[in-house]
This record gives C-alpha cells, structure tokens and sequence, in this order.
C-alpha cells in the first residue's frame, strides 16, 4: 500500500459565488454537503489514515523572510491505495466539488524521504 495526500482546491471565486447564495440556500447546501463528506468518509473508512480538515490562513518562508500569502488549498486528507489511480478514483464525485464550492481535489503520492 502507497499513502497519497489529498489537497482539496477552491479558487476565491468559488467561495465569492458560494457567498452570494441565499442563506437559506447555503444552509441547505452545507447540512447536504456535510451528511455526503461523512458518508463518503464511512465509505472510504478503510482506506483514510488521517481524515484532514479545514485549512487556514497562509505563511510563506524563504530566504526573503516571512510572507502572508494566499493559495487555493481548502482542506487535506491522507489515504492508503494500491495506486494513484485508486487513489484519485476515491475522490470522485466527491462533495467537495459537488456540493460544496470547492473546484477540485489534488491526489499526490507520498514519497519516501531518500537515504531512510
């Protein structure tokens, strides 16, 4: 089995036209989107190391210093498959992108750390 991070994407767009709704829309919307996320999580059990969540606000490090900075990235979650394929194939349909405003999910494998 290989680990893959899940990185989930909403542009500020996204979240502007999710905004917008109607409260009574949005409320709807998010009690739907969150009684999906957690069946998809019951679904996806097995296979979840570490169910993630919501993500902050941004800093940036370099040589330049200590930057705010602004990204698309939402939320992580960090599953086991035997492929990326399996991997990716986990998040289809996800409520990330169906329900909520979220415009995508990243799946990438986790390596491991070279001479260990």
């Amino acid at each position: 089995m290989k680990t893959f991070l899940a990185v989930y994407l909403a542009s500020p767009g996204a979240k502007s036209k999710w905004d917008g709704l109607p409260e009574e829309v949005r409320a709807e919307r998010q009690s739907a989107g969150i009684k999906a996320w957690y069946a998809w999580l019951d679904r996806n059990k097995e296979k979840i190391i570490e169910i993630g969540g919501p993500l902050g606000k941004t800093k940036s490090v370099s040589t330049a210093g200590i930057t705010d900075i602004r990204n698309n990235m939402t939320a992580y979650t960090v599953v086991r498959a035997e492929s990326h394929e399996e991997a990716a194939k986990l998040f289809e349909g996800h409520p990330h992108f169906t329900i909520f405003p979220g415009e995508s999910v990243e799946i990438m494998e986790c390596l491991p750390i070279p001479g260990k």
